[in-house]
């Protein structure tokens, strides 16, 4: 009997010690969890964008070029890897981030309080206020305002699009915003005379009415309240490194001038940009 309740004594201790041993292990594993040290041994860091949305990232004779593939390029030389990118509709490319596909998104996405709840933003890359085009030719749009009763084309889903909704409600009659996949196609319909504007952030526009001077036109001032583009990365606590890396990095190829130099090669202009997230308007 005595040995019989050593024994039973013994298995129980076993059976605890390896409770424990488990326990620990879980946590051990999931406290080495991290995206950045798992980027920098794959020595790839994968992000995702729509390659859509000139001049932050298109294609050129299947060539990935923009704003954005400039300066995750540098990015990615800080952080001592190469970066590998994927082509994504707007509309899956944040479910994908969540869906962990890649590492970081370089869309261009504007900071909202709603956006803040769910994803992590980096510093910002550049302006992002959202501002109308209407046809060179057209006279009877001459400011914000003057959209009323219009047909207004812009990116399913995107911030612009909900912007000037509500803007269009402040209107004595509101326009009639239709969605369209990408901007591209909203500029198109533009052209065509199918709508009488587009909305989109106010590089963008100034970045397609440069393109085509004869055809479209910027209207100012833009009615959107100021905002920002930044990437974006996930909440959870082993990407927090990551996005803390890339925001050193930012900050970095801001103070160094290779911002600048991007951003005159891209929008005419540099932009003055917060080193630190700031807290969003919209």
């Amino acid at each position: 009997m005595m040995e019989s309740k050593a024994m039973v004594r013994t298995m129980l201790k076993t059976a605890l010690l390896g409770a424990t041993l488990l326990v620990a292990g879980t946590a051990a594993g999931t406290a080495m969890a991290d995206t950045l040290a798992d980027v920098k041994k794959a020595g790839v860091l994968t992000v995702a964008t729509e390659m859509q949305f000139p001049p932050f990232d298109f294609l050129e004779s299947n060539e990935y070029k923009g704003v954005d593939r400039d300066l995750i390029d540098e990015v990615a030389k800080e952080l001592g890897v190469k970066a590998k990118y994927m082509d994504l509709p707007w509309t899956s490319v944040l479910p994908g981030l969540e869906a962990k596909k890649f590492d970081l998104v370089i869309a261009p996405v504007t900071i909202t309080k709603e956006r803040m709840k769910r994803y992590s933003f980096t510093v910002p890359i550049s302006e992002a206020t959202a501002a109308l085009m209407k046809r060179a030719d057209d006279k009877t749009i001459n400011k914000p305002e003057d959209i009323a009763g219009k047909k207004v084309g812009g990116g399913k889903g995107t911030s612009q699009l909900a912007q000037v909704k509500e803007f269009g409600q402040t209107l004595p009659t509101p326009p009639d915003v239709r969605e369209y996949v990408d901007s591209n196609q909203s500029y198109a319909d533009l052209a065509a005379g199918r709508v009488d504007a587009s909305v989109n952030s106010l590089p963008n526009l100034n970045f397609a009415a440069a393109q085509r001077k004869d055809t479209f036109a910027v209207v100012l001032p833009p009615f959107g309240k100021p905002s920002y583009f930044s990437w974006v990365g996930r909440l959870a606590d082993d990407d927090k490194s990551l996005i803390e890396a890339v925001n050193t990095a930012l900050v970095k190829i801001q103070k160094d001038g290779r911002m600048a130099t991007i951003q005159k090669k891209w929008f005419g202009v540099a932009q003055e940009l917060p080193t630190t997230v700031p807290e969003p308007q919209l």
